[in-house]
């Protein structure tokens, strides 16, 4: 199937624009989408706009978007829109960020209050050109939701902080309710897929936040359909329930433009349900896996099932 054209892709993705057209298999019924139409889902962009912030549903062409912005959960990505990385997976600019907004922390909170968030999800670009990576802005971000919306759970979706040292230790100092970082996809295929990472600081990074908080929940996401085996799956279930990771989310990559990573496999929604089954008997306290599944879709409730399910285990 062909994926049109992206008209930016020029200014978005400018490491890309010599690599060869990938071609993906044409989706089948069940990864289609409707386009966003609520009323409720422009009065989020409106929003957005006003406060001139950032949004990962948008930046990296969430599917989910119309849903979850009709229900107001917009995952708000701090620290610019472009990524010092250059993944083969993302849709997120990449090429040398800008200046740090001071007054983006009391921004994100102001927009946490306005829409009457239970529960936020707040995200960002890796910023390698920041000597802490980034981690005292999350900080400061945290902070600022605490003080406006006291009864807000956070939820923050991190980079690797690869060779920042100390960093993580400046947010665990203004601790989340989740602590959400993204394997993504299988060790074999870092080089291609996360060619600036490295899979074992990511799975040490979320080794060390139980280690130094563990009272905080863990969280990791993979996508399926990059050429990976099953076999090599339940391998990294296993690296990360080593690392005590409580949730796990699984979903199917999709491909943003014709430059990018071609999806190999659509996997079946029949799929999707053998994964779960096989972490659930790994133990993670939870599991969200289906074609459609992304790191903050459904992240309110899924907190609410993720705290009962540590009070049944407790008990």
């Amino acid at each position: 199937m062909k994926i049109p054209q992206d008209t930016n892709l020029r200014p978005r993705h400018p490491e890309k624009i010599k690599k060869p057209d990938n071609f993906s298999p044409q989706k089948p019924d069940w990864i289609r989408v409707k386009a966003p139409t609520s009323p409720i889902y422009e009065t989020t962009k409106q929003l957005m706009r006003e406060l001139k912030l950032v949004t990962v549903c948008e930046e990296a062409s969430c599917p989910n978007i119309g849903e979850c912005w009709q229900k107001k959960h917009a995952t708000m990505m701090i620290m610019g829109e472009i990524c010092t990385r250059a993944c083969s997976f993302c849709n997120v600019t990449t090429g040398l960020p800008r200046n740090l907004d001071k007054g983006e922390p009391r921004k994100v909170a102001e927009a946490v209050k306005k829409l009457g968030l239970q529960h936020v999800v707040i995200t960002s670009v890796d910023r390698d050109d920041l000597e802490d990576g980034g981690a005292a802005h999350f900080a400061e971000t945290i902070k600022a939701i605490r003080a406006s919306s006291p009864g807000t759970t956070i939820e923050i979706l991190t980079p690797d902080f690869l060779r920042k040292n100390n960093s993580l230790e400046l947010i665990i100092e203004e601790p989340p309710d989740v602590f959400n970082h993204n394997l993504e996809t299988v060790p074999r295929l870092y080089p291609n897929v996360r060619p600036g990472a490295r899979y074992y600081q990511s799975l040490r990074l979320l080794d060390n936040v139980k280690r130094l908080a563990p009272g905080i929940f863990t969280k990791s996401g993979l996508m399926v359909g990059l050429g990976e085996g099953k076999e090599e799956i339940v391998q990294v279930m296993d690296d990360l329930r080593v690392a005590d990771v409580d949730f796990l989310t699984i979903g199917q990559y999709l491909q943003p433009t014709l430059k990018h990573h071609p999806v190999c496999e659509y996997i079946t929604p029949s799929e999707f349900e053998d994964y779960a089954a096989i972490a659930r008997n790994k133990k993670f306290l939870l599991v969200a896996s289906s074609p459609l599944t992304r790191s903050s879709y459904h992240a309110d409730r899924d907190f609410s099932l993720l705290r009962q399910a540590r009070i049944e285990k407790l008990s």
